[in-house]
């Protein structure tokens, strides 16, 4: 049986005149006719009983309509669900990009796509990639490329060094690591990209940080370089912060999703909105 013919079958309990019911449905009466008896061999049992030139619904008409009805309004929500979700998009991305690439992003996008939504989830770049690769989001904002996911890079974020007021390098705008070798340092924890940066960073520069604290926000770390626990290496889209000489004292951040499973179309407008900003 097909859902068409039971949504017919529904009409024709809700008005047994049959000429006016496929009329109301835009059918020929034949064609209304046939799917009736179509449905009724189909379930071995007489639906309408003819009264005059009604097909009027009998006790098991009646009762296979209840049920047909419950199961027309899940399917309606299915289908209202599976419109709401492709109209959606899942973007995960890393704590450091949500006060400037991410709103910047967002709020481009919807002014030329204003009925799609997002849902957001910011957190670790190890957790956020599990998010996209189990299925849990679509795409991901990151830094560096994570294993097992497809990757866009969009652009090259520098890293600066930031020093407490009244550091012996504050007035200079321009450093290399080493000169910071004996400093405490206060850096983001390990699952965080941007701690793995760091490290990279500073063992090409021979130097061993002595750590003071490991946080989860940036903007905590540049708080605590202020309070005078330490320096600290963290994004410089806004340009605060020193110059660092060394090579590779940068950052990629990219887009990244899973190469095997469907993206609705809101996603892949946003995938290629992206895209097309980054470069």
């Amino acid at each position: 049986m097909q859902i068409e013919e039971l949504r017919w079958f529904v009409a024709v309990v809700e008005d047994p005149n049959v000429t006016r019911a496929a009329a109301a449905l835009h059918v020929s009466q034949p064609a209304l006719s046939r799917s009736l008896r179509r449905l009724e061999t189909q379930l071995g049992v007489r639906l309408f009983d003819r009264v005059g030139r009604a097909l009027v619904p009998n006790r098991h008409g009646l009762a296979y309509a209840a049920h047909v009805r419950r199961a027309l309004e899940e399917l309606e929500a299915g289908r209202e669900t599976l419109e709401s979700e492709a109209g959606a998009v899942r973007l995960a991305f890393l704590h450091t990009l949500g006060t400037w690439l991410v709103p910047e992003l967002i709020g481009a996008f919807r002014a030329e796509h204003p009925d799609v939504r997002f849902r957001l989830n910011q957190g670790s770049a190890a957790g956020l990639a599990d998010e996209v690769f189990e299925g849990r989001a679509d795409l991901l904002l990151t830094s560096p490329r994570p294993p097992r996911l497809a990757w866009r890079a969009l652009l090259d974020e520098p890293l600066r060094l930031f020093v407490p007021p009244g550091h012996r390098l504050e007035r200079r705008r321009r450093v290399r690591l080493e000169e910071v070798a004996s400093d405490p340092f206060v850096v983001m924890r390990h699952e965080y990209g941007l701690r793995g940066t760091t490290d990279e960073l500073l063992a090409r520069a021979g130097v061993t940080p002595r750590i003071a604290f490991e946080g989860e926000d940036p903007e905590t770390l540049r708080g605590l370089v202020a309070a005078g626990l330490g320096v600290a290496l963290l994004p410089g889209h806004d340009g605060k912060g020193l110059a660092v000489a060394d090579a590779g004292a940068s950052r990629t951040i990219g887009l990244a999703w899973h190469a095997e499973r469907y993206r609705p179309p809101a996603v892949e407008a946003f995938a290629g909105f992206v895209a097309a900003r980054g470069g």
